[in-house]
């Protein structure tokens, strides 16, 4: 059982099982009816409290501030101006506790505790909930009262009414981990009857649970495929190309169970995909869509399905919102939101450029292959093509320090995405000659 202790011992995975039975507990209080509404807010509350203190300590604070002072943005400033000021805010207080893990590792060169960088993985799931609500605010999806806090009314009303807020920005289900729940979806599985929920959730989750198990003893196979091989810095050549693929496949086998553990969890609390939808709800979206990432033969759709609801997310959030170089924002945007590690700043960067050379590709290509053995060996070429530049990115993100970023960049693997650059700039002088 080799895998089930790998998997508990990641920090995330066990706090996320521990928070199982509370999870399930919430969704029978809600299908029973036995609370009220307050109540409910109040246990979502409490356990998101309990859960931070427990799994980040005294870094938990740097969570609970920030809450604390979204909410009394959201109920004193005008809906137009609601936005504007909680991501100035939510981004500037990410950034700088961000600066202080760059401090530890880059100027103090000691590893960071793992406690804090449980408490920054929170802070960046806190920064799309933030900032989710704040966009419903201003464009008239949610509605709050606005001044609340300077009004006259007791402390007994003022909580009442900001009580939904806090419940939202750290109910436990989403703590640590998750897709993006928008506040509308939140308050009607909240305030749902029990008609709404899932009857017989054992079957999901029993599914869920075996995807898991799958995920983890490959993960296991891999693992051991990778401790046993030779490294970045040690590969020559061609052998650097399978060292590249492998780790990255680990990294994407972590990924997905996490995502699928995380999801189980708002799934047993009643926050899932089987709820009902009611008209004017946002839908719920899964972070790992594993069989379209595998095998899909574009750049484009795999950014737009890797970690779903963040893509969504910073659509909706920079994309949609730029006026120019839309794309190119949101992939730096991506990197600031990560920590602006040097890794991530030219992962993210490169990403960008695939994702353009990717549409122009593919509508050229689109252009003049007709046959159907042509077409198979086409997808077949870029898919494997799409796989390595994916697994090159990654490794560019996740190892982060510019010593492995320069071992990744000298190697072979580097091949790869240059082929699309120069894919890319011809395509692109071939389109201004026509225009």
């Amino acid at each position: 059982m080799e895998w089930l202790r790998l998997f508990f011992l990641h920090p995330i995975s066990f706090y996320q099982g521990a928070a199982f039975p509370f999870a399930l507990l919430f969704n029978y209080i809600c299908i029973m009816d036995s609370f009220s509404i307050h109540a409910r807010y109040l246990f979502l509350l409490a356990g998101g409290g309990t859960l931070a203190v427990a799994a980040m300590g005294p870094y938990a604070v740097l969570v609970f501030t920030p809450a604390v002072c979204a909410v009394a943005l959201l109920c004193s400033l005008a809906p137009q101006q609601v936005h504007r000021w909680t991501f100035c805010f939510q981004m500037s207080w990410q950034t700088l506790c961000h600066l202080g893990l760059h401090y530890t590792e880059y100027y103090l060169h000691e590893p960071p505790s793992v406690r804090f960088c449980i408490t920054l993985s929170s802070l960046m799931l806190l920064t799309q909930r933030v900032t989710s609500l704040s966009l419903d605010i201003c464009e008239g999806k949610v509605e709050i009262a606005s001044g609340i806090i300077r009004s006259r009314s007791s402390l007994s009303e003022h909580v009442c009414v900001a009580l939904p807020y806090f419940s939202y920005l750290l109910f436990f289900p989403a703590l640590l981990g998750g897709s993006l729940c928008s506040f509308q979806r939140f308050q009607a599985c909240v305030q749902g009857s029990s008609g709404l929920y899932p009857r017989h959730p054992f079957w999901t989750l029993s599914w869920r649970s075996l995807q898991i198990l799958g995920l983890e003893c490959l993960n296991v196979a891999v693992s051991r495929v990778v401790g046993a091989g030779v490294g970045l810095t040690d590969c020559q050549q061609f052998e650097c190309i399978y060292v590249m693929w492998t780790t990255a496949g680990l990294f994407k086998l972590t990924y997905y169970s996490h995502w699928i553990l995380d999801d189980s969890l708002l799934h047993a609390a009643g926050f899932g995909s089987e709820l009902g939808q009611s008209s004017g709800e946002e839908e719920y979206v899964p972070d790992a869509d594993i069989w379209t990432l595998e095998r899909t033969h574009r750049i484009s759709v795999f950014a737009r399905k890797w970690n779903q609801s963040t893509a969504r997310w910073l659509r909706r959030l920079v994309f949609q919102n730029s006026r120019a170089w839309p794309l190119f924002q949101t992939f730096a945007f991506s990197a600031w939101w990560h920590g602006l590690h040097p890794g991530q700043v030219f992962g993210f960067l490169c990403w960008a450029v695939m994702v353009e050379a990717d549409y122009l590709i593919h509508s050229f290509a689109n252009g003049f292959i007709r046959s159907w053995l042509m077409r198979l060996f086409y997808r077949t070429l870029t898919w494997a093509h799409t796989q390595l530049i994916i697994a090159y990115i990654m490794l560019a993100v996740e190892v982060r320090s510019l010593s492995s970023l320069w071992l990744l960049c000298n190697s072979y693997n580097s091949v790869f995405p240059m082929v699309y650059c120069i894919l890319l700039l011809l395509l692109v002088k071939r389109k201004h000659k026509c225009n």
